[in-house]
């Protein structure tokens, strides 16, 4: 197989944000030309997926800024420290989000969901045994959490009543996982 990797050269951070950092580098491709490629360092993310022992999940509804809209989303949130395990961001994120807390996570997959521009990670979880927590929102974080049949949630992404990649991914990853179908 060819090798396709390309070298960094240069690099100029053009942004140093609370979340994102943005470069610009200089990179030689695989045939010595060089290129130009903008991207974004993000420090990763979990989303998970809630599931009762009744069937139901949990849902979230929020406005979000970049795209001027409210979505329906599954529980998510980012690794606020380098090195920090993927599984104890689910926890609190699901948490901090919705109130409720899981005994136990089944890792369903993990995903770069844009890979063009980013090198952010998705760590995918199903999270069970669930206990009422205490939902502790951030400053300027506004949702409401909805709890929904399973596969009414799955029957949304499928339909595209649910925009967010991660949602969605989340849900399809964790219906695979389930062995159950994501025709619906």
């Amino acid at each position: 197989m060819a090798d396709l990797t390309e070298k960094q050269l240069r690099s100029e951070q053009l942004v140093d944000g609370a979340l994102l950092k943005v470069y610009r580098d200089q990179a030689e491709m695989p045939d010595g030309r060089t290129a130009v490629r903008e991207w974004i360092d993000h420090p990763g993310a979990s989303a998970i997926v809630p599931l009762f022992d009744d069937g139901q999940t949990l849902l979230i509804r929020q406005f979000r800024y970049p795209s001027r809209r409210v979505f329906w989303e599954v529980p998510a949130g980012k690794l606020d420290q380098d090195g920090e395990p993927a599984e104890e961001v689910a926890a609190r994120e699901l948490e901090e989000e919705t109130g409720w807390r899981a005994h136990r996570f089944e890792k369903v997959g993990s995903s770069y969901p844009c890979i063009g521009y980013s090198n952010e990670i998705i760590h995918f979880y199903v999270a069970r045994d669930l206990e009422r927590g205490q939902q502790e929102l951030g400053a300027h974080e506004f949702m409401e959490v909805k709890r929904m049949p399973f596969e009414e949630a799955v029957a949304m992404a499928r339909r595209g009543d649910m925009l967010d990649m991660k949602s969605v991914t989340a849900l399809w990853f964790a219906a695979a996982h389930m062995g159950a179908a994501i025709d619906s």
